[in-house]
């Protein structure tokens, strides 16, 4: 068992963050068949209640952990009478962890900060990075791994994976591994490294597009989405996979075989032969129109229209379909 100090309190607006410590810690405290584990979490989470149970007489003989979850409802005041003094007569042997879900006035009060610090305790803030810095950040804590990603790669990163930071963390934290030290990557080496599951669902629908075949789209993206999927991420893929129907419509307009096609794309040889068989029944104009809708899709969806981005993104797909 690690050793502990004897107050904690982990607050801030990363709430996900706050919801994973605190969930590693009880399962480092169920872990030790000697330690016991008291909980207080919701309405019954008070100031009163904390000081009560460290009061409280106990048998244990390992280590005592106590939670108590939802300070950031908190009165300064009522911290101040009635848990400043037990916070500063801690138990040898007990722990007691305070979390705090912060948004807007809901704060952890001062006077718990100052009280864990004066008990021998951290104070520990989660603070969400907004959506627009996530590029920048992911490309912070890939330098602290060795990694060394440029913007755009950084950018993809973001759409790909999420905007969830533990997320994004352990993709990093997977190429890099995979890459080694001092490795650099583009976006081509996100796109290829990260995103190959995110590719191949996305495939189905992209094939669906190409094939005009606007019912199995639609149906294929809210299948895709009630899995988890961003709309960022489909569009990325999707536009992948048209810039691709792209090229072979081009190469077959200059004479290019469907068999030499064919073992140029990275696909299974029957995919590949059903995927040359859509393009060639598809205009290139109307590909390279699907490309450009695409394209507007996106920029509408970073807030370029007041519509939601599933109702762009399904009005979109059946346009290109139809042509």
């Amino acid at each position: 068992m690690a050793s502990f100090k004897p107050a904690y309190l982990i607050c801030g607006d990363d709430h996900g963050r706050i919801t994973e410590r605190r969930a590693r810690l009880r399962a480092l405290a169920e872990a030790d068949p000697d330690a016991t584990l008291e909980l207080i979490e919701g309405p019954e989470a008070t100031p009163d209640a904390a000081a009560a149970l460290l009061s409280a007489m106990t048998l244990a003989i390992g280590r005592r952990f106590v939670i108590i979850d939802g300070a950031e409802r908190w009165k300064e005041a009522d911290v101040e009478e009635q848990l400043s003094g037990p916070l500063a007569a801690i138990p040898d042997g007990t722990t007691i962890t305070f979390f705090a879900r912060e948004e807007g006035r809901a704060k952890a009060p001062a006077a718990l900060h100052r009280a864990v610090r004066a008990a021998g305790g951290d104070v520990a803030t989660e603070t969400a990075v907004k959506e627009w810095e996530l590029p920048d950040w992911a490309m912070r804590q890939a330098a602290e791994v060795g990694l060394t990603l440029d913007k755009q790669a950084a950018k993809l990163l973001v759409a790909i994976v999420g905007t969830r930071q533990a997320r994004l963390v352990r993709e990093i934290e997977k190429v890099a591994l995979e890459c080694g030290e001092g490795a650099r990557l583009d976006a081509d080496g996100v796109a290829e490294r990260v995103g190959r599951s995110a590719e191949r669902k996305a495939w189905t629908l992209a094939d669906a597009v190409v094939a005009r075949d606007s019912a199995a789209a639609a149906r294929i993206y809210l299948t895709l989405r009630a899995q988890g999927e961003r709309v960022e991420s489909l569009i990325y893929w999707v536009t992948r996979r048209l810039r691709e129907a792209l090229n072979v419509a081009r190469r077959l307009e200059q004479g290019a075989s469907p068999a030499s096609l064919k073992g140029e794309l990275r696909m299974p040889p029957r995919a590949a032969a059903a995927f040359i068989a859509d393009v060639s029944r598809t205009d290139t104009n109307a590909l390279r129109g699907a490309v450009c809708s695409l394209a507007d899709l996106e920029l509408s969806t970073r807030g370029g229209s007041p519509l939601d981005a599933d109702t762009l993104a399904l009005r979109t797909i059946a346009a290109i379909a139809a042509v």
